[in-house]
């Protein structure tokens, strides 16, 4: 053991290594998740053999021609009622042939991210047809301008590692001109991997041409897609939605990756119970999956699994709960366990102020999510309201927050420096603290995250400081990136090219 360390720096100096940033991001995106086991193996075993019960029996109805045909040729059979079922060895060869891995890119290749494992990335999603208005503090109708704000907002957010549009721009009512300046707004605003929603099949040849034109010419985004497409091909209960079919059909055809959500909602579109909602929202990703494998085997997609959840005293969505929180969780558990890639969705409380319903909402269904590792955890950033709304405070509050659960997620390191046998000798037998200690000042740097947001100030410090909470500094922490950070991620001639071809609002 080492002589006795004697205590290092002043005052001054341990305030100025408090206040620098990290050597070391002591929590980082893409920390492995699945700690968090809601099933057993048993169980797990119940559930999926009961989703593929239902396959084969049940199967799905009103099954546009062109994806029956696939089916059918695949390995699908006709049943009574227009119906198609999937024998078990198509559903489990769709499971072997399934991406398991994928890199979903973005522009700028140090932000793209590796889909699949054990990793767990939190991003958005979301409709908000209402903002949370920075001024007013209340809720007015979502405009194309707050989609441009909370894009490059989110873009200095280390947390959000993908973006999907979080709002509707409602003062855009042409479904065409509405899903362009969409994909406007993230090529403009970011270079992470981003997603969005086409309305119809349609729309997304043109809009491909507008990608190819941010990705460098005629045929370059397909080389290495930097947007993924959210799509619900199946409408609970267990049939498919024409439209969204098509999209997949152009989706697969251009090779843009997707996301297959399945949205059913407990006690409404699906049972009750929690294992038979998980039964049922089971059987219809996989019948996603088995659609992707008669189209096109081992396409990527991400397992997107999505339980909701509705009060049952009301009819209302509730997207804050415990049920929540658990569903989502063994939803991950499930795909994980098949080996796909798994999406959940959490943080989607119901609260609409930034409040302390929003906090605990917020922080138990997201934790949930990432302790069953769930791969990209979608709607964990700025949602509010039940999804009806989308908040600037909350972006940058959940920022904080997925930070906290990336830490938790990171876990506890044990070595021979970190069990401190020596530090604590030379404590014991020296001043008697580790305030200033090598092995602390290596710990603050490797282990500890420091919030910007959280105040940690005693209360006398709180009350001289104007007494804010935490909706007054986030609002200002928004405030002061939106009014700072205008990036132009599209050069002059690829904007006036897109613009020659598009009607950009």
């Amino acid at each position: 053991m080492g002589g006795v360390r004697t205590k290092r720096g002043g005052r001054k100096e341990r305030l100025a290594l408090r206040a620098a940033k990290p050597l070391v991001d002591p929590c980082p995106p893409g920390q492995a998740g699945g700690r968090y086991r809601p099933l057993d193996e048993t169980e797990l075993h119940r559930i999926y053999q009961t989703a593929l019960d239902l396959l084969a029996k049940l199967g799905m109805g009103e099954v546009p021609e062109r994806l029956k045909n696939d089916l059918l040729a695949a390995g699908a059979q006709p049943a009574d009622g227009d119906r198609v079922v999937f024998p078990e060895e198509l559903v489990k060869s769709a499971i072997d042939q399934a991406a398991k891995t994928f890199t979903f890119h973005g522009r700028e290749d140090k932000r793209s991210i590796v889909v699949g494992g054990d990793r767990v990335y939190f991003g958005t999603g979301g409709a908000a047809v209402q903002t949370l208005d920075l001024e007013s503090g209340l809720y007015r109708p979502s405009t194309l301008e707050d989609l441009h704000n909370f894009t490059r907002m989110q873009d200095v957010l280390q947390n959000v590692s993908w973006f999907t549009r979080c709002c509707v721009a409602t003062d855009v009512p042409e479904t065409f001109d509405l899903d362009v300046n969409t994909v406007y707004a993230l090529l403009k605003n970011t270079t992470k991997p981003v997603a969005t929603s086409f309305t119809l099949p349609e729309h997304v040849n043109p809009i491909v041409g507008m990608l190819d034109i941010a990705a460098g010419g005629p045929g370059e985004f397909a080389k290495r897609p930097f947007l993924k497409a959210h799509i619900s091909p199946v409408i609970s209960p267990l049939r498919y939605g024409e439209d969204a079919v098509g999209v997949v059909y152009e989706c697969i055809r251009h090779n843009i990756p997707m996301s297959c959500i399945t949205a059913a909602q407990a006690g409404a579109t699906a049972p009750a119970t929690l294992a038979g909602f998980l039964v049922q929202s089971l059987a219809e990703t996989l019948a996603s999956l088995v659609m992707v494998h008669a189209i096109s085997p081992g396409f990527p997609m991400i397992f997107s699994n999505w339980p909701l959840v509705i009060d049952l005293r009301t009819g209302a969505f509730s997207g804050g709960g415990g049920e929540t929180a658990v569903l989502n969780a063994a939803s991950a558990q499930l795909t994980n366990w098949l080996g796909l890639p798994s999406g959940v969705a959490s943080s989607m409380t119901d609260a609409k102020a930034i409040d302390a319903q929003a906090g605990v909402e917020k922080g138990i269904t997201s934790l949930a999510a990432a302790l069953a590792g769930g791969n990209l955890i979608y709607e964990s950033s700025g949602m509010t309201a039940s999804l009806l709304g989308a908040s600037f405070e909350a972006f940058v509050l959940d920022d904080e927050m997925h930070s906290l659960t990336y830490r938790a997620l990171r876990g506890i390191e044990v070595t021979p420096d970190t069990l401190a046998f020596d530090a604590i000798c030379e404590a014991v037998l020296g001043e008697g603290h580790f305030l200033g200690g090598q092995n602390t000042y290596q710990a603050m740097e490797r282990d500890y995250f420091y919030p910007s947001l959280a105040d940690r100030d005693e209360p006398r410090t709180w009350a001289q400081n104007g007494a804010r909470h935490a909706w007054d500094r986030a609002r200002e922490r928004a405030s002061e990136i939106l009014e700072s950070h205008h990036p132009a991620y599209l050069s002059e001639t690829q904007d006036k090219a897109i613009r020659d071809q598009f009607n950009i609002l």
